[in-house]
């Protein structure tokens, strides 16, 4: 008769949650390799020279920073303060990729819809300091249409108006909000940036 199949026992990283074979695919390999040194070296074998040659290279950065003064105290090593805060700043999205911070820029894009109809739509005006509801009133006051806040295709938030005001609208946020330059308005015209001023 056959041996009954056993099954497999899987290391699972207490890091990432994923099986320590699939640590490199995760969302962040670095934070996995300490726990991959110390509880899978086999699976990783090139991690744990890795490991080495950083360990060495400490040691000799700190033998290098170490210095004699004339009262015959050490100097202090040189600080890594810096460098751990710049890390902290940086965001990560799921998958590992960095978040990239929004210029300030204010878009105003005209799009066609059932042959005459046209929407204007406009981004950006959030990273100035500018309430998006505020802005969508004063604007449907300003141009006696329809305007109203909507998320858009990138999830964010954005004003579309109706009617084409895309060439009056610039002068209306330049006066309305003095904190939005008119250098900073871009128009969308055949799908490319065009600058306002």
């Amino acid at each position: 008769m056959a041996e009954k199949p056993q099954p497999v026992q899987v290391l699972y990283c207490q890091v990432c949650s994923l099986p320590a074979e699939y640590c490199e695919f995760g969302p962040d390999f670095e934070k996995c390799k300490p726990w991959l040194i110390q509880n899978a070296p086999d699976i990783y074998p090139d991690l744990l020279k890795e490991a080495d040659n950083q360990a060495t290279d400490k040691v000799s950065e700190k033998l290098q920073s170490i210095g004699i003064s004339s009262d015959g105290a050490a100097a202090p090593p040189a600080t890594s303060g810096t460098s751990t805060s710049k890390k902290e700043e940086v965001k990560r999205l799921p998958g590992g990729k960095i978040k990239k911070k929004d210029k300030q820029e204010v878009i105003i894009e005209k799009v066609v819809r059932n042959k005459r109809k046209c929407v204007t739509i406009v981004k950006g005006l959030e990273l100035f300091g500018v309430k998006l509801s505020d802005a969508s009133k004063k604007l449907g006051k300003k141009f006696a249409t329809g305007a109203s806040v909507v998320k858009g295709p990138t999830e964010k938030e954005q004003i579309d108006v109706q009617g084409d005001i895309a060439y009056d609208i610039v002068e209306f946020i330049t006066s309305t909000w003095p904190d939005v330059p008119e250098a900073a308005i871009y128009f969308i015209e055949d799908g490319r940036k065009v600058s306002a001023a």
